[in-house]
């Protein structure tokens, strides 16, 4: 289990010990499926933010995030982080702030989200916009 705070950070690592390509800044998460999608990083050259496909990284440890190859990450559009994000029932009852996200490194499953009101689990998650972590009421 790892936590999304503890990712964020991280060097972003191709195979045969080339430089990293990049920082981890943030994890985009599929909420219908409840894994993580996409690892958002910064490059170390450009400085512009690009994404790598979760399928494409190959190991998540303590020290960086290694990638299956060099191949350069493409440019995206913002996503919905989820730490810091409010988060509502869906009958729109306030239920905290998402505190952190643990997750499974192998296989980007997401394991529970914590929020400032306790943890939720994961199948309760129903969407994520602008505004808000939506999750069922429970």
């Amino acid at each position: 289990m790892m936590l999304f705070s503890e990712v964020r950070g991280l060097p972003v690592v191709p195979p045969a010990g080339a430089g990293p390509i990049g920082t981890v800044t943030s994890l985009t998460v599929d909420v219908a499926s409840g894994v993580v999608s996409h690892v958002r990083l910064r490059g170390s050259r450009l400085r512009r933010e690009s994404v790598l496909p979760w399928d494409s990284v190959h190991a998540v440890g303590p020290g960086a995030v290694r990638v299956r190859s060099a191949a350069a990450p493409d440019t995206v559009a913002p996503h919905h982080g989820l730490l810091g994000r409010r988060v509502l029932t869906e009958a729109g009852t306030a239920h905290g702030t998402v505190l952190d996200v643990a997750f499974d490194p192998e296989t980007g499953r997401l394991l529970a989200v914590f929020t400032t009101r306790g943890e939720v689990p994961p199948d309760r998650l129903l969407g994520l916009g602008d505004f808000a972590l939506v999750v069922r009421a429970g």
